[in-house]
This record gives structure tokens, C-alpha cells and sequence, in this order.
């Protein structure tokens, strides 16, 4: 056996860390869904021409943006249960990591929608478009189109941000590369390929996101 990595030994956990990688893509697709569209909502609402709504949703997101995940993921499936809010670690994590990524999603689009040309805004009103129909079928389909590079480096960090959920015991992939480094005392091997992991699926990431900003550029 080769004492600095044994490859038998690698194979042999690697179903274990595949069921993992899938847990762990899994939670990041959700929890990014939910940041795509809850971070336009906040942009949206820190647009707003009332003060009260612009200045809560700023607050909030500013709030959210400077304290760790770490924290906010404690909250939710430590604190929380003690207000009568009790759930699951998964959905507690999942959550949490999609609130927190939705708030530097929304600052995303609020660049995106404030690089819309004002006169876009103004031909939509002189046209009598209902909000819904302004940034539907006008403004959103010309501010989103250049910011998708950007919406893609948060889906990689929200990826490799979620070894964070294992403090609530969520067995993602990291966790789960602890658990068999703790039963066996072997850590090279399951750390190594969690590194691949985690290089493999970034890097997939990437370039489906770039393939999206290929396919819906202008001409």
C-alpha cells in the first residue's frame, strides 16, 4: 500500500463522496434559484420611489451583507426554534445560504438596471406599460443580459460556500470528506478528492455560465 495516497482506498470511498457532491450541488441550485429571484425583488424594492420600502430593504440587505453566513446560518437552526420557527438543518442551510447570496445577487441587478438608458424608462411611461410590462417586456431583458458574468461568479461562491452548512450538521461534500477522515484516520485521500470535487464542479459551473452569456449576447 502506498502510504501517501492509497488509490484502492480512494476508490473505495469515492461512491460515498459522489452521494455527497450531489447533495451539495443540489443545495446550491436551489438556494440559487431562490437568491435569483429574491435578489430582484430587493433590487426592485430598492428602486422604489417610497423612501420606507427603499430604506428597510437597503438596511437589510447592507445588514445581511456585513455579517458572516456562518452567523446567519446559527440563527436560523439554533435561535429560530426558540421563537417557535423550528426546521430541518437542510432547510435551515439551504435557506440561509440563498438569503445570504440574495442580497449580493440584488446588487447585481441593481447595477444591471441602473445601466438601463433612461430614456428606456421614459419611452415605457409615455407608452402607459403597467410596471409588470416595463420591466418584463422592457427593462429587465437589458439590464440581466450583462450581468449574467457576474450572477455566474456568485453561483461558484455559493457552491464553495457551502462547507459553511456543516456546522448545522448538513453532510454536504466537506462534511462528509471529515466523517470518513475521522473513521479511518486517513484524511489525504477524501480531502484530495474533495479539492477535485469541488475544482470539477466550479469549473463546470463556469463554463455553463458562459455558454448562457454566449447564447443570449447581442449580436
Amino acid at each position: 500500500m502506498n502510504s501517501f495516497f492509497d488509490v484502492k482506498y480512494a476508490l473505495h470511498i469515492l461512491p460515498d463522496l459522489l452521494r455527497a457532491s450531489t447533495y451539495t450541488i443540489g443545495i446550491t441550485l436551489v438556494g440559487f434559484a431562490i437568491a435569483l429571484v429574491l435578489g430582484l425583488v430587493l433590487a426592485i424594492l430598492r428602486r422604489s420611489s417610497i423612501a420606507l420600502a427603499s430604506r428597510v430593504t437597503g438596511f437589510i440587505v447592507e445588514f445581511i451583507r456585513s455579517t458572516p453566513l456562518l452567523i446567519q446560518v446559527y440563527v436560523l437552526f439554533y435561535v429560530a426554534p426558540l421563537y417557535g420557527i423550528t426546521m430541518s438543518a437542510l432547510t435551515a442551510g439551504t435557506i440561509g445560504i440563498a438569503i445570504h447570496y440574495a442580497c449580493y445577487v440584488s446588487e447585481v441587478y441593481r447595477a444591471g438596471l441602473n445601466g438601463v438608458a433612461q430614456g428606456q424608462w421614459e419611452a415605457a411611461c409615455a407608452l402607459s406599460l403597467s410596471p409588470w410590462r416595463t420591466y418584463s417586456g422592457v427593462i429587465l431583458p437589458q439590464a440581466i443580459r450583462p450581468v449574467i458574468p457576474a450572477l455566474g461568479n456568485y453561483l461558484v461562491a455559493m457552491f464553495k460556500d457551502t462547507p459553511v452548512l456543516s456546522a448545522i450538521t448538513v453532510v454536504e461534500l466537506m462534511q462528509q470528506a471529515k466523517n470518513i477522515g475521522s473513521e479511518t484516520f486517513r484524511y489525504l485521500e477524501p480531502i484530495t478528492m474533495t479539492g477535485l470535487f469541488f475544482l470539477l464542479i466550479s469549473v463546470t459551473f463556469a463554463s455553463g455560465v458562459r455558454h448562457l452569456e454566449h447564447r443570449v449576447r447581442l449580436p
